[in-house]
């Protein structure tokens, strides 16, 4: 039998393609219609690949991670990333951002040529097939459309993504299967998520959907530039992705999260109480306001959503609130509304391979293991890379058995 790979994801097919590189036979199975389901919704408004900046600055994305993804990307790192896509035909650049781009900005066509790649490497898919787990024997067992198929491969790949985005196949289902082996697995909970604040109604009427440009959003001594969108609940978008997992856990700990928004970052706070300072007249508070900063719409309501209209009459304390505006963050966003997952298979139950210990030939990869890195291309790369280094480990292992 071929060795299977469970998951056509990212993780899953780059896996499957160090395999077939090796002579290895390869089977995927997914449970969806056809593969790449998430992956292709992630790049629906510009597929972020990777990212340019300097490995020194890449590596610590990945948190408490950090040390054993520096391994794994110097087997494949970004550059490698690039050179990949290259090969399949899709150019990349390098936006204003660091960030790294197909030329076309869509997942598809890297999708679509991967695939006819890996089907003329001869690797075979089988989709509609969700994996249940093992037979008594130890044999894999999938419920497929024609009913239950049973296979007792040389090794398994297992890359069946987090819990986040369920509707697209990654429901997290595995982890009840995995631990009624011994395998160790940590709670899986949101990142790269949104957060609560418990607005007005008459603010979500307003402002629900409207976005923040160009602020920054501080937390823990972090301090992160982007944008903002204001949610009917609260608050989503890149620099709080890039904080969610410090702000999640302090959410955790002591029930709330006090991040402060500073909403005019290209304005010191002398020059914006010097604004303030000036003659009102007769002029409204919110019109003085348009009048003296360059404050949207959205950033006017969240200051009058957030703070006494005492405070934005003081030009003093109103100038530092917009410098450092608080924001009490009550609860993270479900997990399965959430970009990716934290949490997973963990490492120690793991060889260097990304072997289980307790399951001799079974390979984890992608966001089952517990890892977690921000959006910005540094999310899919961890993904690619230990697909990667779990397809080379299962290739060395039916190598090692002989058979």
């Amino acid at each position: 039998m071929p060795v299977i790979v469970i998951g056509g994801g990212p993780a899953g097919l780059m896996a499957a393609e160090a395999l077939a590189e090796r002579g290895v036979a390869v089977t995927v199975y997914d449970a969806m219609p056809s593969p790449g389901r998430k992956f292709l919704l992630a790049g629906k408004g510009g597929l972020n690949l990777t990212h340019s900046e300097a490995m020194g600055s890449f590596i610590p994305r990945y948190g408490a991670r950090a040390g054993l993804f520096h391994a794994l990307l110097s087997e494949f790192g970004p550059a490698d990333l690039r050179n990949w896509a290259k090969g399949l035909g899709i150019d990349t650049f390098v936006g204003s951002s660091g960030r790294v781009f197909p030329d076309e900005m869509k997942a598809a066509p890297l999708l679509r040529a991967w695939l006819r790649r890996l089907r003329g490497m001869g690797v075979v898919l089988h989709a509609r097939h969700r994996w249940k787990g093992w037979t008594e024997d130890g044999r894999l067992r999938f419920r497929a459309p024609a009913g239950e198929v049973v296979v007792a491969p040389e090794a398994t790949v297992l890359a069946l993504g987090g819990a986040s985005w369920p509707h697209l196949g990654s429901d997290g289902s595995w982890a009840e299967l995995l631990a009624a082996r011994g395998v160790a697995i940590a709670p899986m909970k949101p990142a790269n998520c949104g957060f609560d604040l418990g607005w007005s109604p008459h603010f979500v009427e307003r402002y629900a959907g409207q976005h923040l440009e160009t602020v920054e959003l501080a937390f823990d001594g972090r301090t992160v530039r982007g944008e903002i969108t204001l949610t009917e609940s609260g608050i989503e978008g890149g620099c709080v992705y890039a904080l969610s997992g410090a702000l999640r856990d302090a959410i955790a700990a002591q029930g709330i999260a006090m991040a402060t928004l500073d909403l005019m970052p290209d304005w010191s706070e002398e020059r914006i109480l010097a604004a303030l300072s000036k003659p009102r007249g007769s002029r409204s508070q919110a019109t003085f306001f348009k009048r003296m900063l360059p404050l949207g719409p959205a950033a006017l309501g969240l200051l009058r959503e957030l703070l006494p209209r005492d405070v934005l009459d003081n030009p003093v304390l109103a100038a530092a609130e917009i410098k450092a505006l608080p924001l009490p963050l009550l609860q993270a966003r479900p997990l399965a509304e959430a970009i990716s997952t934290a949490g997973g298979v963990r490492f120690e139950d793991l060889d260097e391979h990304l072997m289980l210990k307790s399951l001799p030939g079974v390979f984890v990869a992608g966001e089952m293991l517990d890892w977690e890195a921000p959006t910005g291309g540094y999310l899919l790369t961890g993904s690619f890379a230990t697909g990667r280094h779990a397809g080379l480990g299962a290739a060395a292992w039916v190598a090692k058995q002989g058979i």
